[in-house]
């Protein structure tokens, strides 16, 4: 199978939850920058996820632009990756309203380590279908950012019940470290 309607439909999923997140800040009913300020935590929080949503958007068009075709394996492999995706405007939304209390952040934490596990799985299946000589294969080699990841979102999820501060600060880690695309499939298909 062609892989375009898997990146649309990929596309489309990934645009609606930044909308359903962006709908979900209220309006504050005052007319002064005083009436912004109880909704500086949902603007934080709204502002993390937002940043995630777009590294996952933009690792998955470079992921699969070092791909040829999928198959049903990758298609549920891909769905997988986006229901956890589809549970970001929900834990955003709890955490920023409650102020990053522990259980909301410590929530959080434990669907962006479920979307992160998600994606290996994805890139697991594509290089499975592909091969361990394929484009892919080689450009991802040891994955060493995406190990690190999940190890940074295992910490941070206990640590959100001693300092929930700290584990977000983890979470802010993490999305910069990834917040520039992955070169590595980039530098494989450009020779």
């Amino acid at each position: 199978m062609g892989k375009g309607r898997l990146e649309a439909f990929s596309d489309g999923v990934i645009a609606i939850l930044i909308t359903i997140m962006v709908l979900e800040m209220k309006v504050p009913h005052g007319y002064d920058l005083k009436a912004l300020r109880p909704l500086i935590a949902v603007f934080m929080s709204y502002v993390l996820s937002f940043i995630y949503l777009g590294i996952y958007w933009n690792n998955h068009h470079h992921l699969l632009q070092a791909v040829r075709h999928v198959n049903g394996r990758i298609l549920w492999a891909n769905l997988h990756l986006l229901f956890w995706l589809s549970l970001i405007p929900f834990v955003t939304g709890w955490m920023g309203e409650n102020h990053f209390a522990a259980i909301p952040v410590a929530l959080y934490g434990t669907v962006l380590l479920f979307a992160a596990l998600a994606y290996i799985i994805l890139t697991r299946t594509l290089i499975g279908h592909h091969g361990r000589d394929s484009t892919l294969a080689i450009a991802l080699g040891r994955d060493f950012k995406g190990k690190i990841s999940l190890v940074f979102y295992v910490l941070a999820i206990p640590l959100a019940f001693v300092n929930s501060w700290f584990a977000c600060l983890l979470y802010i880690i993490v999305a910069v470290m990834w917040l520039i695309p992955d070169r590595r499939i980039e530098k494989t298909l450009i020779p």
